[in-house]
């Protein structure tokens, strides 16, 4: 009897230990993401551009230090709620180790006190706020995604000289508001007169150009409206408004190569991008575009690399720790951590986790060989040049 009792434990326990067997030869990361909703374009290029960064760093294995790599995706829609609640579910019930994302700023707000909570590490990309690694920052927090300060400071390189005039126009949210703050705290010689904010559903801008228009025909020397703009709707039609007539031009960071078709019509327009796939010279960007052109016979886009730039921070971490997902000895690792991108070299900023990472100056060319207006580099933007501020209370 006594013996069958205790083949009976022993068959038990065998069992009970098996899932947590397996799991610990796994690498669990949850990528909660704008799978739908507004910013779905922006989410499915994360998600390629992660998994294909995934498969680069790993030499095509999906694994580290013999332990596999697992990706569960959540579709957060760019709901905030749903996200946060999404990343509490990827970490209590499906065991995650690390997430990455969200798509929209909003979500990833409403999400970094979860990673706080339960102590695990989510690697933000590609939402942009400020305030992600500012005052709502917590020690879980790391981003691989360029922040509103780094878009701004470097669009201020292209456009803040003496004389010149300008006006913003951006989405009424964290990105839009964010972006603004960054960029005009940036300016150090041009001046700004007005800051216009319209709804992040807005499909008719002419009342706002009629604002834009009126606080700048007057103005003397160069005038210029640079527009911060995410997701639907077309703000360039502010174009058709005639701002020649009054001597106003448009002025935009980088964005998705659809986006960038209306760009055809500002040949010359400047601005400062976070990525084009023409752009970086090293290994890992022509990994990226030959991988990209092998599956979709199309060039990688703008978010695409920012997934590729996440997955190579996760494996270099992750090699570092021998495949350990310790919260703590991950962040010890990443804290100052230098990796390789798309971009080139990215570091870890030890204060607030952001990645600090080179920009690019452009001028739009219009070559009919391509659909979109080609962002022709002026000069690299190194990290070292852009004084970004540290805005978290560490």
């Amino acid at each position: 009897m006594q013996r069958r009792t205790l083949v009976a434990l022993a068959a038990l326990a065998a069992t009970l230990s098996a899932p947590v067997l397996a799991q610990s030869n796994e690498i669990r990361i949850a990528h909660v993401y704008s799978k739908t909703g507004p910013l779905e374009a922006y989410g499915k290029q994360t998600q390629t551009g992660l998994l294909m960064g995934l498969d680069y760093a790993t030499g095509g294995s999906m694994a580290v230090n013999g332990k596999k790599i697992v990706v569960i995706e959540k579709d957060d829609q760019g709901k905030p709620d749903l996200g946060k609640s999404l990343l509490a579910a990827a970490y209590s019930d499906d065991k995650a180790d690390i997430a990455v994302g969200p798509t929209s700023s909003g979500v990833a707000l409403a999400m970094l006190p979860v990673a706080e909570e339960y102590k695990k590490i989510l690697l933000v990309e590609p939402a942009v706020a400020d305030s992600i690694t500012g005052d709502k920052w917590n020690k879980y927090i790391f981003r691989t995604g360029r922040n509103s300060s780094q878009d701004a400071i470097s669009n201020a390189v292209a456009l803040d000289k003496p004389g010149v005039t300008i006006a913003t126009l951006a989405q009424d949210y964290a990105f839009g508001r964010d972006g603004v703050k960054a960029f005009k705290d940036a300016l150090k010689n041009a001046k700004l007169v007005h800051e216009e904010y319209l709804p992040t559903t807005t499909t008719d801008f002419t009342a706002g150009a009629q604002r834009l228009i009126d606080k700048l025909k007057d103005q003397p020397g160069r005038k210029v409206i640079f527009i911060i703009w995410a997701g639907a709707g077309n703000p360039f039609k502010i174009a058709d408004l005639d701002l020649k007539r009054y001597g106003i031009e448009i002025a935009t960071g980088g964005n998705i190569l659809p986006a960038m078709a209306s760009y055809k019509n500002f040949p010359g327009m400047e601005g400062a991008t976070y990525y084009y796939f023409g752009i970086p010279k090293n290994p890992v960007n022509e990994a990226l575009v030959a991988a990209h052109y092998k599956q979709f016979k199309a060039p990688p886009d703008f978010f695409t690399a920012g997934g590729f730039s996440a997955a190579m921070a996760l494996v270099t971490a992750l090699k570092a720790t021998g495949g350990d997902t310790n919260t703590n000895k991950l962040i010890k690792t990443m804290e100052g951590m230098g990796f390789d991108t798309p971009k080139g070299r990215m570091t870890f900023r030890k204060e607030d986790h952001q990645a600090l990472q080179s920009m690019y100056h452009f001028k739009i060319k219009v070559d009919p060989a391509f659909a979109w207006g080609v962002p022709e580099l002026v000069r690299e933007i190194k990290p070292e040049e852009m004084n970004i501020p540290i805005r978290n209370k560490r």
